[in-house]
């Protein structure tokens, strides 16, 4: 049985699936020419279209022109050109020549001639004996860079707030310039959401501002083409400042009207364009109607005034609004877009290549808006007028070939075209009657180890698509299909070839046309074997070792034996022996010790086996020393390519320890000479390695051995070994992209080592261009630096940024992308719609509108409120107004003011901050906090005590925290057993420092309880105690009394040392009675407080101390405080409330006072802050002699 690949047969099909089944047949029929040149000298191809000029053809009338036209073909095609529709006869124009073997044009123009002359539309034909290939209409025009027309400019001036443009109108170039304005200094004017620039180049001012004025405005047409720039004469502007300018509402400056139209092309950018001006300046938005924007194809620019859509599509059509806001009002514009489409491929023809009698079909389909006409053209004439053939039939966008002949090779034009352009492509058919060829080598022998894959090749070729037959032996022995492969290539494939698998194969091809055969020879060999292999040996120095290798092989195989040692050849020594099947070794000593390995290789294989031989000492071996190993010694480097080299090495002792593992370092002598790295590790029982290299090192190795009980010293250094430079193969990292000024991009990345240079002359290509723009790479080799300035850029516009490494010998990969941004400038706009909101009177929260992201001009770090409190102009005078400031981080809109005094006038602004600084202030916005309680007031003075009366002074609060609207005072005697009385309450109007209370009892303490108030309530009070004077009967004369009055104080006789003495001296008796009354004192007290305390368990009264047989100290009920014993009253008689303290001095029966010359009573008091702790400053001073003497009665 025969095996065969054979073509799909063709079957009969109904007509509804007729295309589907010829588009079939086009795949199925369509071959693939080998690349083989002897068959390509002689097969013949119509001529195909390689290299063409672009369709719009705009060419530099300063250099010579060049239309291209390159095209391939079987023969040579020949070349002919149409100029405007009509044959353009090359020979009779001297400035025209063709390039040879080409269809490619050069017009002379720089020694002679003018570009204008050969404007037209031009067209190429290549055509042979197969057809004729035609080229697009190329376009030729020259670019033009006209001057702008000489015109006298009058100054512009116009008031503060009003609206201008200041118009370019550019001439008529050719392409279109590029419009942009500077100043004289040529440095671009600055553009915001105030001032911008049109499409139409016109500059756009919503409203005026003084700083407009300027002499300088000037319009640039940059023409890319020449790379030359044209300029406008200046225009001057003035504004004259204005006290008060009028807000508006918006009114749009472009378009016109409340509608309009815009019409684009599929896969064009569709721009739409809206400047309103007004005053506050306008914000514009827009919306498309009945519809949401493309998220990933919109773009805003020029300050959101313009949009634009990418890649626009048809869905893209519909109504789309732009408004303009202010504050006073808003309006809107809608421009109803439409979209085009010029045409476009759905299938474009592809080349067909048929055999005769077969069938096949050319389609081209394409769609557009309006819907594109397609039309036929044979060899570049239309088909409606070529010849007729029988074996073609045109339906519509599709030609349908049945039985075709070679006659029938053409090349076919199609044409896609409305009126918005118009697609053309080349397509042949070409029907080549070829016999089958083979193209293997005749007589091919294969050899072949047995139980291996054979492969047997028989490349082949002929139209229509041969079958492949493949036999065994001269009389075609069977081929069975589960033993063999056969590929579609036509290669035969046994999977395991056995010995029976020998023999003659042949391979033949058939076509309708012919046939061809080629016959290939397999020969089964008889692996190669090591039937006695060398075995593991241990000799004592001096004794003589031989190691065996037998070996079988194929007898029509010649072996070759070699044997190494620790895989090298073995050493060049009289000792080592080698015969036909054996290795001796002689006189053996330490160094034979080591891995011997028997090779043996032929033609078609290779085997090899090893043993190790071990040399041990002839005497008896003392007791094992055991240490770290030995140093490896016999470095060597072998399979030395560019990226790796193999190093072995032979162990040094190992001390009676086995040999875990060996380290390898190397040294780059070339960038850190001296320095070691650790490069590898392997297995003790291993003494080569395969070692990774990087490009231009130049290396040396060591190795260490490893142990149990440690690490050897490192090995002598390998010989050096310089690698071969290479391209880098990675890019620095860290890369950056930040602006330190406005106009710059500084691109930083942290650089490679030498090491990672692989090669010398390292330099790094910096690439950058901005992310949402449509320019191309711009790009600048720099040396090994980590930094490169790119200057003139905009303001913080996002960048796509790569650095990429390169050397002398290439460019490391394509590095990634980095975002960057080019550098901030300070924010354009102010927040806007600040409005306060008075929480209570120390709180406030804030609120504002975002500003725009566009006027940020940088990352946005949050917004900043100042705010301070109006002062008067005496304290303007003293001192500058101290300004607050808060900052809230990112992209808030509200903060809380904390902390501010009550009853205060504030002013605050609003700033936006990025990484540059602050942004202007927003317009100061005031708020008034409420009144708050005030606090107590300031000081409280005691003076003038009568019988019957005391009079207050006091100083108010130092902060009232509002409108003081009146004093209460309240007070309270306190009787002899410290019991309160009751509580009087007095209102004094607010206008009153000075209070005199009359009718009060003589000889009497009183607290008082003083505070102020306003409308929000009553402040902290202040407390005191004063004491009215006594009666006459306790008045001492007035000249006792004379000088500053004090309190007298009381003395303890039991620690005066004179009392003492006078009691001895009196009498023992005496003695022990005051000692017996003093004690009595002690404990019973002027005031038996603590009898009463336990009686009465009154929580508010501190019991007396027993240890000292001192009082407690007093606690009012109000304010909880004690009453000190001891205190002592300032010089001026003023306590304040931070450091009064209370006192029993001179109070109650038995005590005497002090008075001023004419009788008053100087009375100790303090007042104390409500609740605060009380302080444990008791005095502990004893009764006076005249208290004492008064016991005895």
């Amino acid at each position: 049985m025969q095996l065969k690949i054979m073509m799909p047969k063709k079957k009969h099909l109904s007509a509804s699936r007729a295309p589907l089944i010829l588009f079939l047949c086009q795949m199925i029929s369509a071959l693939e020419v080998p690349l083989d040149p002897k068959l390509l000298e002689d097969l013949v191809q119509p001529p195909t279209i390689t290299q063409q000029s672009p369709k719009d053809y705009i060419i530099d009338p300063r250099e010579n022109i060049v239309i291209q036209c390159e095209a391939k073909g079987k023969p040579p095609p020949s070349f002919s050109w149409t100029r405007n529709g009509t044959h353009f006869d090359i020979d009779k124009d001297p400035l025209v020549t063709m390039k040879s073997g080409s269809g490619t044009l050069t017009v002379n123009i720089m020694s002679e001639g003018k570009a204008e002359t050969y404007e037209g539309v031009y067209q190429c034909t290549a055509r042979n004996e197969r057809g004729a290939a035609i080229s697009n209409n190329i376009v030729i025009r020259p670019s033009r860079s006209p001057l702008w027309t000489k015109e006298k400019l009058e100054r512009i001036t116009l008031r503060n707030g009003q609206s201008l443009v200041l118009p370019c109108r550019p001439p008529v170039g050719l392409p279109p310039p590029i419009i942009f304005w500077m100043d004289n200094s040529f440095q671009r004017l600055p553009q915001s959401e105030r001032v911008s620039q049109g499409l139409n180049g016109d500059l756009y001012f919503s409203n005026v501002l003084p700083e407009d004025t300027r002499e300088d405005y000037i319009c640039y047409a940059r023409f890319n083409h020449t790379q030359t720039i044209q300029q406008k004469q200046p225009i001057s502007v003035k504004v004259i400042s204005a006290k008060s300018h009028r807000e508006r509402p918006p009114t749009f400056l472009t378009p016109e009207g409340n509608a309009s139209r815009k019409e684009e092309l599929r896969g064009n950018v569709l721009s739409l364009e809206c400047i309103a001006e007004g005053l506050p300046t306008p914000i514009i938005y827009w919306i498309k109607e009945d519809g949401t924007l493309p998220i990933n194809r919109t773009f805003y620019r020029n300050f959101k005034k313009t949009l634009q859509i990418v890649q626009v599509t048809e869905a893209d059509s519909g109504n789309y609004q732009c408004i303009a806001k202010n504050a006073l009002g808003a309006i809107h514009h809608i421009i109803s877009v439409t979209v085009k489409a010029a045409p476009y491929w759905i299938i474009a023809p592809q080349n067909l290549v048929l055999s005769p009698g077969e069938d096949g079909t050319l389609i081209c389909r394409a769609n557009g808006n309006p819907k594109p006409r397609i039309s036929w053209l044979l060899n570049g004439v239309p088909i409606e007028i070529a010849p007729d053939d029988p074996s073609r039939k045109i339906d519509g966008d599709t030609i349908i070939f049945s039985n075709v002949q070679e006659r029938s090779s053409a090349v076919y034009q199609c044409n896609a075209s409305n009126e918005y352009g118009y697609l053309l492509a080349n397509a042949f058919v070409n029907v080549l009657a070829e016999p089958p060829r083979i193209l293997t080598s005749a007589d091919t022998l294969y050899q072949v180890i047995a139980n291996r894959p054979a492969l047997l090749d028989c490349a082949f070729f002929g139209s229509p698509l041969p079958t492949i037959e493949w036999f065994k032996g001269a009389k075609g022995s069977a081929l069975r299909e589960d033993i063999y492969v056969l590929h579609e290539n036509g290669t035969l494939e046994i999977p395991v070839a056995q010995k029976d698998s020998t023999g003659t194969y042949t391979c033949v091809a058939r076509n309708k046309l012919g046939m061809a055969k080629n016959d290939i020879h397999l020969e089964i060999k008889d692996p190669t074997r090591i039937i006695k292999q060398p075995e593991y040996a241990v000799v004592q120095r001096g004794s003589t070792v031989s190691f065996e290798c037998i070996v079988k092989h194929d007898h029509t195989l010649i072996p070759t034996v070699m044997w190494l040692k620790d895989h090298r050849e073995l050493p060049s020594d009289g000792r080592f022996t080698v015969d036909k099947d054996h290795l001796v070794v002689a006189d053996v000593n330490d160094d034979d010790g080591g891995t011997y390995t028997c090779v043996a290789n032929t033609t078609l294989d290779n085997v090899s086996a090893s043993a190790v031989l071990r040399v041990v000492a002839p005497t008896p071996t003392p007791a094992p020393i055991y240490d770290v190993p030995n140093p490896p010694f016999d470095l060597e480097l072998t399979d030395q390519l560019d990226r790796s080299v193999q190093l072995s090495w032979t162990p040094g002792d190992d001390n009676n320890s086995p040999i875990s593992k060996f380290i390898i370092e190397y040294e780059d002598a070339m960038h850190e000479p001296g320095l070691w790295h650790h490069q590898t590790e392997v297995p003790g029982a291993q003494t080569t390695a395969q070692l990774k290299l990087s490009p231009y090192v130049n290396y040396s190795f060591r190795v260490m051995a490893v142990n149990s009980l440690g690490r050897s010293l490192p090995s002598e250094a390998s010989e050096q070994y310089l690698t071969k430079a290479a391209e880098p193969d990675k890019n620095p990292t860290a890369v950056e992209g930040l602006g330190s000024e406005p106009d710059n991009l500084v691109i930083t990345w942290k650089p490679l080592n030498g090491f990672e240079s692989n090669g010398p002359g390292l330099q790094y290509k910096v690439s950058w261009r901005q992310k949402d723009g449509d320019d191309e790479w711009t790009s600048m080799v720099v040396a090994d630096v980590s930094k490169y300035i790119v200057s003139g850029t905009p303001t913080f516009v996002p960048y796509l940024i790569k650095v990429q490494a390169l050397n002398d010998a290439g460019f490391a990969p394509e590095p990634a992308v980095v975002l960057g941004h080019s550098g901030e400038d300070l924010p354009m706009v102010a927040p806007g719609n600040v409005h306060v909101n008075v929480v209570n009177s120390t709180l406030a929260e804030v609120h504002w509108d975002p500003v725009p992201l566009k006027s940020i001009r940088g990352h946005l770090q949050g917004y900043r409120i100042y705010y301070w409190k109006a002062q008067s102009s005496s304290t303007r005078n003293r001192r500058h107004i101290e300004k607050k400031i808060l900052t809230f981080q990112g992209s808030k809109t509200h903060g809380m003011l904390p902390g501010l005094e009550p009853f205060s006038h504030y002013t605050l602004n609003v700033r936006v901050v990025n990484g540059k600084g602050e942004g202007p202030a927003s317009p100061d916005r005031v708020f008034n906090t409420p009144e708050g309680v005030p606090s107590a007031p300031s000081s409280l003075k005691i003076v003038n005590p009568t019988l019957d009366s005391l009079t207050l002074e006091w100083e108010p609060p130092s902060h009232p925290n509002g409108v003081l609207t009146e004093y209460t005072l309240k007070y309270q005697p306190i009787n002899s057993t410290h019991e309160l009385g009751p509580l009087v309450d007095l209102k004094i109007p607010a206008n009153k420092t000075r209070w005199t209370l009359k009718n009060l009892n003589f000889s009497t303490r009183y607290k008082f309880y003083f505070y102020a108030q306003t409308a929000a309530g009553s402040g902290n009070q202040i407390t005191e105690e004063a004491i009215t004077t006594v009666d006459e009967a306790g008045i001492l004369p007035p000249d006792v009394g004379a000088g500053k009055a004090m309190a007298s104080r009381q003395v303890d006789i039991a620690t005066q040392g004179w009392f003492i003495g006078l009691m001895c001296a009196v009498a023992l008796l005496i003695l022990i009675l005051l000692i017996v009354c003093f004690i009595r004192r002690n404990k019973g007290g002027k005031y038996p407080v603590k009898e009463k305390e336990d009686a009465h368990a009154d929580p508010e009264i501190q019991p007396m101390k027993e240890d000292d047989g001192t009082f407690g100290e007093y606690s009012d009920a109000e304010d909880h405080k004690p009453l000190k014993k001891g205190s002592r009253t300032p010089s001026d008689r003023t306590v304040k409330k931070e450091d009064s303290d209370d006192s029993l001095v001179d109070y109650g029966e038995g005590v005497n006072g002090q008075f001023n010359e004419d009788g008053s009573f100087i009375g100790q008091y303090s007042g104390k802050k409500e609740k605060e702790p009380a302080e444990g400053n008791e005095s502990s001073e004893a009764p006076s002699p005249v208290n004492a003497m008064n016991s005895f009665v």
